[in-house]
């Protein structure tokens, strides 16, 4: 019987499991947590046939995933390449941070253990085993780094294992990896980071205006609440893209307040007008959702009842909702709503469904 194991059943490692479960029933599936409420869980929803303590369960398996933060893959990594591995045993991971781990399966790689560095790019506002789904990588890019040329060749094997996951596969170097998320992912999360910082040591004794940072504010700094520990390592373990990219940054907002001094409005209105035509062309009704996530947004009334209207009609439907969120709202105007989907099919027709209803009000 194949046998698997994983290394953390938060919301990647659970989403794993179950996707893995949906693809290949007959598998046997171990795993490891050390939280006493997620390994009860993880037993009771079938995540997992045996839950047991660190590393215990993974000589004997035939596929390796590690799903801990950072820091954690790089210890278990070193930890296995002392054990006794099954011969043919693939080893894997879904850390944030690539080079930093491929440098260190070295040592898997120099004991003839196969080890394909990963990484969904798919996620959720919910943490913990409870928030996995197979379908939370649907449509999302999976990255694949092999640590060697011999594990180049089980790409295929590894893609047949997540087959349930529907996702989009895409090989790259840990270079090219890490230097794009750098600037796509980091980045974003420090700058929003910053922000939400700053705004807070701004308005300090003025609590109004932390009462009114709301809309556009809240919809630009989200990603701020994500995970601390995490992020911490990720950052410090792919510090010199970061470092790179955060100068290049800061940069910018120097020539941005040089303009503004100079009372430049040509420079500005260029500054704006590139930032426009460049984010206009990743597509209005993407932009800003997360891989796998497909967003809509929709305008409703501020009068009582209208949000309930949205989410009955949506259910009437069957159409589920990932997530929704309300970016902004005031007396007497429209606000925003923000509606998540798991799937483009949905979004299209829930689209349909509320483009209708919209013009009704």
């Amino acid at each position: 019987m194949t046998t698997v194991f994983i290394k953390g059943l938060g919301l990647i490692g659970s989403s794993l499991a179950r996707a893995i479960r949906e693809g290949h029933p007959d598998f046997r599936i171990l795993a490891s947590d050390p939280d006493p409420k997620t390994q009860e869980y993880a037993l009771s929803q079938q995540l997992a046939d045996q839950m047991l303590p660190g590393l215990e369960g993974a000589e004997g398996a035939d596929y390796i995933i590690l799903a801990g933060p950072v820091d954690a893959i790089k210890a278990d990594i070193r930890q296995l390449s002392q054990m006794d591995l099954k011969k043919g045993a693939l080893v894997t991971d879904v850390g944030s941070v690539k080079q930093a781990i491929v440098d260190q399966a070295q040592a898997l790689t120099k004991k003839g253990v196969d080890f394909i560095a990963g990484h969904p790019m798919a996620g959720s506002h919910k943490t913990g085993a409870w928030a996995g789904r197979a379908l939370l990588f649907e449509n999302a890019f999976y990255f694949l780094i092999p640590a060697s040329q011999a594990a180049g060749k089980r790409l295929p094997e590894l893609e047949d294992l997540l087959k349930a996951a529907r996702v989009k596969w895409l090989q790259l170097t840990a270079e090219e990896h890490d230097k794009i998320i750098a600037q796509i992912s980091h980045l974003p999360h420090i700058v929003a980071a910053g922000l939400v910082n700053q705004t807070e040591d701004t308005f300090a004794g003025q609590p109004l205006g932390t009462r009114l940072a709301a809309g556009g504010f809240k919809s630009i700094t989200r990603i701020a609440s994500s995970d601390p520990t995490m992020w911490s390592q990720i950052l410090l373990n792919n510090s010199e893209d970061i470092l790179k990219q955060l100068a290049e940054f800061q940069a910018e907002l120097k020539e941005v307040a040089r303009e503004i001094e100079a009372g430049d409005e040509a420079a500005l209105y260029d500054f704006f007008q590139k930032a426009k035509i460049s984010r206009d062309k990743l597509g209005p009704d993407q932009v800003g959702a997360a891989p796998g996530h497909y967003d809509l947004f929709v305008n409703i009334p501020d009068q009582v009842g209208a949000l309930a209207d949205v989410t009955r009609l949506l259910a009437e439907a069957g159409i589920s909702i990932v997530s929704l969120q309300i970016l902004e709202i005031r007396e007497e105007i429209d606000g925003v709503l923000q509606l998540t989907f798991a799937r483009e099919a949905d979004r299209q027709q829930a689209k349909e469904i509320l483009a209708a209803y919209e013009m009704k009000k």
